[in-house]
Parts: structure tokens; sequence; C-alpha cells
């Protein structure tokens, strides 16, 4: 079972040993949770009127480019507009640069992902089971492969109301992967490229991307799996930070309202040790690259 690691920190431009660095990043490419419980993302001035789902349209979520400066997904317009994205650019510039502090190993190779602001509550949203995050699953994206990278992820629960950020979390991806893996068959010869072409995809979907997007379908449609495999329930309080690759370990939402999250991807070969990445795992068992 992944643990939840713990690091006592409460400042975002905390400073950390190589000791504690070399925990973070052995604690995180294992599959663990890095949890942060003193480390609350404190909204400022007049940020605290964004506290309501009226800030998002259909979406659910609003997003955040820190690359373009692009925002989407909101109902906000003009200078209120502007504000929202004020305090999420605050957010993708504090993640990342925990993670440089943390993860120092990383900082090189590590990319910049999306933001997104979720102040939906989402136990009892309707969605296709493809879609229903509050099964277990690994995340992996139809129209967005990553090839060769990771999936990084820091979030922050800033709830106003108490309420915690609710996660069931799966066990070793390996273990995952070998329930699962004999009964996915791989990919249709040319069919990345017929994806590509049509824009269905964004870019090429290698063979690793079409296992992983199988195994996520694998896990969110199997009710046994859901019900009794291997699984803890932990409560991410309010003021709480947390820090996990997504795509290695197994995550359901079950309930929670207010979040927001950074996206991060790493090359694996940027990894302190690339046999455990979902990657290599997949490899080893298909014996085939898969990139």
């Amino acid at each position: 079972m992944p643990p939840i690691l713990d690091f006592p920190v409460s400042d975002w431009n905390a400073t950390f040993s190589a000791e504690t660095q070399q925990e973070a990043m052995n604690g995180i490419e294992t599959g663990n949770v890095l949890l942060f419980p003193q480390l609350p993302f404190v909204l400022e001035g007049n940020e605290k009127r964004f506290l309501t789902p009226d800030t998002v349209g259909k979406s659910k979520n609003v997003s955040y480019d820190l690359n373009t400066g692009v925002l989407r997904g909101t109902s906000l317009e003009g200078q209120d507009a502007e504000q929202l994205k004020g305090m999420i650019h605050r957010f993708a510039s504090a993640s990342r640069d925990l993670v440089f502090r943390l993860l120092p190993h990383y900082q090189q190779d590590i990319v910049c992902g999306r933001t997104s602001y979720r102040p939906v509550e989402i136990k009892g949203r309707a969605s296709s089971w493809r879609k229903d995050d509050t099964r277990l699953h690994v995340d992996a994206f139809p129209s967005a492969p990553v090839q060769d990278k990771r999936l990084l992820r820091v979030f922050s629960n800033v709830n106003p109301n108490g309420d915690a950020r609710v996660w069931r979390v799966g066990g070793a991806f390996e273990d995952i992967a070998k329930r699962f893996m004999p009964n996915i068959p791989g990919p249709m010869f040319g069919s990345s490229q017929l994806l590509q072409w049509l824009h269905i995809t964004k870019s090429r979907r290698s063979a690793y991307d079409h296992f992983m997007l199988q195994l996520h379908d694998s896990m969110k449609a199997d009710p046994d799996y859901q019900a009794k495999g291997e699984q803890i329930t932990f409560n991410f309080q309010p003021g709480t930070t947390w820090m996990v690759f997504t795509d290695q370990v197994p995550h359901a939402v079950m309930s929670g309202q207010y979040l927001l999250e950074q996206t991060f991807y790493l090359p694996v070969s940027a990894m302190a040790d690339p046999t455990r990445s979902p990657l290599q795992v997949l490899e080893r068992m298909t014996e085939r690259s898969l990139t």
C-alpha cells in the first residue's frame, strides 16, 4: 500500500536538507503521496470571493496555463477574471517553486502543465463511468498523450467550510498492472497516426499511452476491484497540500470542493530511478519498447 509521507512544512519558500530531498524523491518515485498538512495556500485580500461555484461555467473547473497566461473555463469577465487569474498564477508559481526546492533533481527537465481551480463539489456529480473520478484509477487522457513523460501533481485544499478532500488511495502500480494487463490487447496497427491525423489526439499516441488508457478504463469498469481492491481512505483537510505521481498511484476523489491543482510533466529519463516508472513496469511486462 502506498503510504502517506508527512512533511512538517509551513512555508512555501522553505528550504530542505539534502536528507529531506532524498526522502521525498525516493518516496514519490516509490509511489507515496507526499503530504504537507501545515502548508495552506492562503487566499489574499478579496480573493475569498472566488470561493463559490459561480466562478466557473459548464466546464466545472477553471484552467490556467502558466506558460501562456491564458485562463479558460471561468464565467467571470474583466477585472474579476484578471484577479482570479492572479490567484491561480500565484498557486502555479508556488507549486513550481516547491517542486524545485524539494525535488531539485527534476528541476532541469520538469515542465509546467495546466493549473486547475475546482470550486464545484465532486460528490454526486453526474458523469459517464469513464469520467467518474470517484472510481479508483490512474491518470491517462484520451486526447493528450504523454509518450515518455510522468504526471506529477500538486494539490491544495482551500475549502473555507472545514470540508476535507476525501480520496481513496489504491495499491502498488505493478500489482494493478498484473491484474489488468493480461486482458488488454495492444494497439491496432496505424491507429496512432490515424488518431493524430483526425485531431482526436494532440500528438502521437504511443503504445504506452494506449496501455495506460486501457488500464484506466479497466480499473474504473471493474466493480470487484473498486469494492475489494487494496485501498485506504484518506481525508486531506483544509489547509493541506499534497504531491503525487497520479499516473502511478491509484486514486479516487470521493468528495470535496474548492481545490487548486498543478500538473507537471517529467521525462522518465529524469527520474532518479526510471525502473520504478509505469512506463518501464509495462515495458518489462510486455517485453517491448512502448514509446
